[in-house]
């Protein structure tokens, strides 16, 4: 009987699981905001560590929540009926909106970067970060050429598929492995000379802290609900590239 019980007591429904994820993600995006404006020094693009600033905001609102709900789209029960394409498409558009974040939070970066005269591409923070967005590129350009270019075969559609779902979670978690190792990075780097030292934890360390915490249950509970069978969209019937077509001339 409690074998039998379990799975009842754990079921979550999908919509307040969703509501609870997007408020965490919200969460996630005031706080690294609030950090780098109330520790930080806030935001400009002058080229000084205000420039810099930009940089976590936009890592963390487009590389880990934008890019969550991208992943969790075809989670929604309105989409297991009726045509595919216009969740194909808010799913890619939430994709390429993440993806322009992400490129803009390179750029202030590295504008950072030149204009300290501090060197690029050193530490394994940026090796990961620089590799997740690298992946994501080609995950995005493929997903587009394999789901929503009308002439894409039906056997490529499904050969990649999984291709495509495995990548996906493996992108989510480097881009939160990626802002985790950062957070830590850049504490190590501002609390010291002058300020209280990292090991003391003072106010920010706790707050930037809680941050990367919340950023990885953030990540860990988006793979959990693409992991959870019951919330997988049903394969339908018709092929895909039939359906892109009949959206296409209709």
């Amino acid at each position: 009987r409690c074998h039998h019980r379990s799975p009842a007591m754990l079921d979550v429904p999908f919509l307040p699981f969703c509501a609870f994820l997007g408020a965490l993600g919200l969460l996630c995006v005031a706080m690294v905001g609030t950090w780098c404006q109330h520790w930080r020094g806030g935001f400009s693009l002058d080229g000084s560590s205000r420039t810099f600033n930009w940089h976590p905001v936009l890592m963390v609102t487009g590389l880990v929540v934008l890019y969550g709900a991208a992943a969790l789209v075809y989670r929604i029960p309105h989409t297991w009926s009726g045509p595919k394409l216009p969740w194909k498409v808010l799913h890619g558009s939430l994709a390429l909106g993440a993806f322009v974040l992400t490129v803009l939070g390179l750029a202030a970066v590295f504008c950072f970067h030149n204009s300290q005269g501090t060197p690029n591409m050193y530490s394994l923070h940026s090796w990961m970060g620089l590799g997740t967005v690298l992946l994501f590129s080609c995950q995005w350009a493929a997903g587009f050429g394999a789901f929503l270019l009308p002439w894409a075969p039906t056997w490529l559609r499904a050969l990649y598929k999984p291709i495509h779902v495995f990548f996906g979670s493996t992108i989510l978690m480097l881009s939160v492995a990626s802002c985790v190792s950062g957070i830590n990075e850049k504490l190590f780097f501002s609390l010291k000379n002058g300020t209280m030292a990292y090991k003391l934890l003072p106010a920010e360390a706790v707050f930037a802290n809680t941050l990367g915490l919340l950023i990885l249950i953030f990540g860990v509970l988006v793979v959990a609900a693409l992991a959870r069978p019951s919330w997988k969209r049903p394969d339908s019937d018709s092929p895909d590239s039939r359906q892109v077509q009949d959206a296409l001339s209709g």
